[in-house]
């Protein structure tokens, strides 16, 4: 159809009134359909589409309501003006809440039924704009979604890629923790999971934990790869590799980061507030803290050092869940330790399997 074209369908049994009709829509620039059978203009109405439809009330087939109702149950956007030699009050009651969207009395003035035409074309073309403009927006709502969900996605895969290039810069600083940070990362996920905490902060655990020593790259290397047992004055150095950490990641809008950085100031801060570097004790350390330091004793108990050996599984469970000269299980929260003991197995699986 013509987009300029407004087409009007004419449905009467009288044929003076159709011819009448017909010809005044013509001469006012539009364009008619016009038919005396109902179930004809049924079959025109569902393979074309009309701006508008006028019919009479009284027809021996199928009266003027029933085929309002029949056009509204394929389009019920399209203005339907019924017309009618009996004013009566039912009549106009009933055609009114089936729909129609006006009630013309025979006999009528051309102007009268002109100007209740161009209301109901004008209401069509609106209901029609409408329509288009829900469309449109939908459409751009779904586009602008999509443009946003990919966004999204490669905002999340390059803090991802950030956080594990610099996990990597302090796995090259110290040459025996290769695979250290990913077994980390690795068994936080387990314990968090045991511990039933919530997904999202579960996921978000997972990736910062692989920077808790991220400070060691500010270590001097002949204190990060003496190989042999460092002194007071070289330990209290070493140690400040989590307010170091922690002031690299500090200030970060973002979740991830955030977490980052508690770990890497807290992940030695110890239950009984034997800990450092501010003597944290008991809740007073983040939770995240908390779950890093058991992870990180396990790999290192397990883990074979330049000044020490590496203890098989049973061994490394043993010392943390009795304790040997630098470890107690008083250095752990006790739920953290018990989700632990929990999932123990697994951490013994994780650490045969990622090895250098």
């Amino acid at each position: 159809m013509n987009e300029d074209e407004l087409l009007i369908l004419i449905v009467d049994d009288d044929p003076f009134v159709l011819d009448y009709v017909t010809e005044l829509l013509k001469t006012s620039g539009y364009k008619p359909y016009s038919t005396n059978n109902p179930i004809e203009a049924l079959k025109l109405f569902k393979n074309q589409q009309f701006n508008c439809v006028l019919t009479d009330i009284k027809m021996p087939a199928i009266s003027g309501i029933d085929l309002l109702n029949k056009i509204h149950n394929v389009d019920p956007d399209t203005p339907v003006i019924l017309m009618t030699a009996y004013a009566e009050l039912d009549t106009a009651i009933e055609a009114i809440q089936r729909g129609a969207f006006d009630l013309v009395i025979k006999p009528f003035k051309s102007g009268y039924l002109l100007n209740c035409i161009k209301k109901a074309v004008r209401h069509h073309n609106a209901l029609q704009a409408e329509k288009y403009y829900k469309y449109v927006l939908e459409a751009t709502v779904r586009s602008k979604t999509e443009e946003l969900c990919t966004a999204l996605t490669e905002l999340t895969n390059l803090n991802r890629e950030i956080i594990q290039r610099l996990a990597t810069v302090a796995e090259f600083r110290d040459t025996d923790s290769a695979t250290h940070f990913s077994r980390i990362s690795l068994f936080t996920n387990k314990i968090a999971e045991s511990m039933g905490l919530e997904a999202g902060y579960i996921e978000e655990l997972t990736l910062a934990s692989k920077l808790h020593d991220i400070g060691k790259i500010a270590i001097p290397d002949n204190i990060l790869l003496k190989p042999t047992t460092l002194t007071f004055d070289e330990w209290e150095i070493m140690k400040t590799h989590t307010t170091i950490g922690g002031e690299i990641l500090s200030g970060s809008a973002h979740k991830t980061l955030q977490i980052a950085a508690s770990i890497a100031l807290s992940h030695h801060e110890k239950w009984d507030g034997s800990g450092y570097p501010k003597g944290l004790k008991g809740n007073d350390i983040p939770l995240e803290g908390r779950i890093i330091i058991i992870c990180d004793q396990y790999d290192a108990l397990r883990s074979k050092r330049h000044y020490k050996k590496s203890f098989s599984h049973q061994e490394a469970l043993k010392i943390i869940t009795e304790g040997d000269n630098r470890t107690t299980p008083e250095h752990f929260d006790p739920d953290v330790l018990g989700a632990f003991l929990k999932i123990s197995d697994f951490f013994n699986e994780i650490f045969d399997m990622h090895q250098d």
